[in-house]
This record gives structure tokens, sequence and C-alpha cells, in this order.
């Protein structure tokens, strides 16, 4: 079964985010064979196909939470403890980019498997209609970015499973204490205000003074993006961008370490 037969058969209206498995090698007695491939969902239910008895499912659960955690495919090899034992690994560890697994089954087999995320795109929420939010709103598609405008005074829509969620506020005068209190209402991995440090500043009271979390008021990124002297609205929106693949890049980082 190709994976385009598996996402149409196991997946259903509004599931975005999903994982491909593929037996690529195995060793000994195994149920299920070399090219054998499955649907999971991100908590490693099988949607689709089938890659063998029990036996498996423990790694292969383990193994779907790391690749949606990190948005990174995992290789994982279950094997029984002798084999284990003989290459000198022990389950859990990682070597040349392969985890290892026991298989506790009676059957004694190996059994290697490559596991692909597929993660929806992240959401880009813009406020605002300034020359920098457009300019934002036309490059972020390019680089796999779900783009939205934000209105300043209504609340965010809910955030869908699975979707990471990064907000930049270009209002540039226009409303941008509403914007702000809108923004951090919800709980974003990224919030950025593009202006100046000193006008943050002053806004910040105002948002003290509102009841808002400081916390979340001093996380915002002021004034938005990485310091490459940008000057003209398509240079800001560059900088905001490479500030937000920064950012993006390294949570997926930081939650492969922790993996």
């Amino acid at each position: 079964m190709t994976p385009k037969q598996l996402m149409e058969n196991g997946l259903q209206e509004g599931e975005d985010c999903f994982a491909i498995a593929t037996i690529v090698r195995t060793a000994g007695t195994t149920a299920a064979k070399p090219g054998a491939k499955a649907l999971l969902r991100e908590d490693g239910t099988i949607l689709e196909g089938w890659l063998g008895g029990g036996c498996v499912r423990g790694a292969i659960r383990d193994a779907t939470l790391r690749a949606y955690a990190t948005g990174q495919p995992q290789f994982i090899s279950v094997a029984p403890e002798e084999d284990l034992a003989g290459k000198g690994v022990q389950a859990g560890d990682d070597v040349d980019g392969i985890r290892f697994a026991r298989n506790g089954c009676p059957s004694k087999g190996t059994i290697d498997i490559f596991i692909e995320p597929y993660l929806p795109k992240p959401d880009l929420l813009i406020f605002g209609e300034s020359p920098v939010a457009v300019k934002l709103q036309e490059l972020a598609p390019q680089f796999g970015w779900a783009v939205a405008a934000a209105a300043t005074d209504t609340p965010l829509p809910p955030r869908a499973p699975g979707r990471a969620r990064y907000l930049v506020i270009a209002t540039q005068g226009q409303g941008d204490l509403a914007a702000l209190k809108t923004g951090l209402a919800d709980t974003a991995s990224y919030v950025a205000f593009v202006g100046s440090a000193k006008k943050y500043a002053s806004l910040s009271e105002k948002l003290v003074t509102a009841g808002v979390d400081p916390a979340r008021i001093s996380a915002v990124k002021a004034p938005a993006g990485l310091d490459i002297g940008a000057v003209t609205p398509s240079e800001i929106a560059l900088s905001i961008l490479a500030e937000l693949t920064e950012v993006k890049r390294g949570l997926l980082v930081q939650a492969a370490q922790n993996g």
C-alpha cells in the first residue's frame, strides 16, 4: 500500500498531523516484512496498515512521540536483548541516528523501522496592515508558514491540535495596545512587536496596569527581528522571518534534546 493510499484510507476529515512508518529491514523470524507500511496518529496509534504484533508497538509509539515532538524522522531497531548486547548497546541507546529498543517476544526477530512525521505548518498570525505586515504576509508562506491576519480587538481562534503558533504585532501605531492585549491572552510560542524598545516599554506599563501577566509581557521580542541593519519594510519583514525561523528551529532542537 502506498503512502497516498494509507492517508486516503486512514485519515479523517480535518486530520493533517500524522506519520508514516516503513519497515526497511528484518532479520530472523518476524511477522511483518520489509516494505510494510502503516499510518500513525501522533500518539503512535496505527490508523491504517500493519507493522507486526505487540513486539514492536511500544517502540513505535515512543518513536512516533519523538518524531512529533522534534519534527524529525526516527529510525528504530527493535531487537532481542542478546543481539543488542552483541552490538554493545542497550534499549534506549542512540547510535549513529538509530534508536535501539528491546524485542521481548519469543520470535527473537529484529525489525528496523523508519518513521517520518508529516506535521502541519506552524501558524503565523500577523496583526496590522502596515507595510511590514504586508511584506511579511507575502514572504512567510514561501518558507512553510500558514499565514493569517489577526484582528486587534477579537480573541484569537482556538489553536488546532499539533499546531505551533507565532504572533507578530505589526500594527505600527494603529491599535498597538489592543493587539498586544489580544496576542498576550494566547499562549503562543513567540510574540514579537514591530517597534522600538522604548515604545514597547511605554506600552508595557499600560499592559501591566491592564492586568496582563508580567511574564508574558517580558517575553515579547521588541523590536521584532534579527539585527541585520534592516531599514525598508521588506528588509524588516526579512529580519522578522529570519528570527521566526531561528526560534522555530531552536524549539525543535530543544525538543529533540529533551526527547
